[in-house]
């Protein structure tokens, strides 16, 4: 079944392992037949949630206009959101950060968002696995909350210099991830 999937990146640096890794999904979704939305979130302006709870009164989904009411219609629209990132400090970058603390505007705005798939891919430069659980836990927490499915998860160690990821299966796996949608 073809699918319309919404991938949202959180690295800033373009054609480093998380994009790479980005490009091997985006590629072996499209060839699947899948529709990929795809958005660059570190190269888009958007603020953290201002807890203002005036979601979707406007028409939008913040009332606070920023590039977040660019994706909040793709997300509602999708049927598989994809995270892809590098773990920064530990967690979630700030830039993704943001998009997913306003996906708040889903529930206060009283959208239809549950039965979505959704899946990660992330990479860090430490080898301990246990790093990405500052990354891994929130996002499998969201999608409990959003009542969402996690499909798959894409989990690099050891990456931190641009290419660093083509000395790991890390695009193959990302690819692999594709097939489970």
């Amino acid at each position: 079944m073809r699918k319309k999937i919404v991938v949202i990146t959180g690295s800033p640096r373009k054609g480093g392992n998380s994009f790479a890794m980005t490009g091997a999904f985006i590629q072996a979704a499209e060839a699947k037949g899948h529709t990929i939305t795809r958005f660059d979130a570190a190269a888009m302006k958007i603020g953290g949630c201002r807890a203002c709870e005036t979601c979707y009164q406007t028409g939008k989904a913040c009332s606070f206009d920023d590039d977040f009411n660019t994706i909040a219609p793709a997300v509602l629209e999708a049927d598989a959101i994809v995270f892809t990132m590098p773990v920064y400090w530990y967690s979630i970058p700030a830039q993704i950060k943001g998009v997913i603390d306003r996906m708040y505007s889903l529930v206060i705005g009283g959208k239809d968002y549950a039965d979505k798939e959704c899946a990660m891919i992330v990479c860090c430069e430490e080898e301990d696995m246990s790093v990405m659980d500052g990354v891994r836990i929130p996002l499998e927490r969201t999608a409990a909350l959003l009542k969402w499915k996690v499909v798959g998860e894409v989990l690099i160690p050891g990456v931190l210099n641009k290419g660093d990821v083509s000395k790991t299966d890390g695009c193959t796996q990302a690819a692999a991830l594709a097939e489970k949608f």
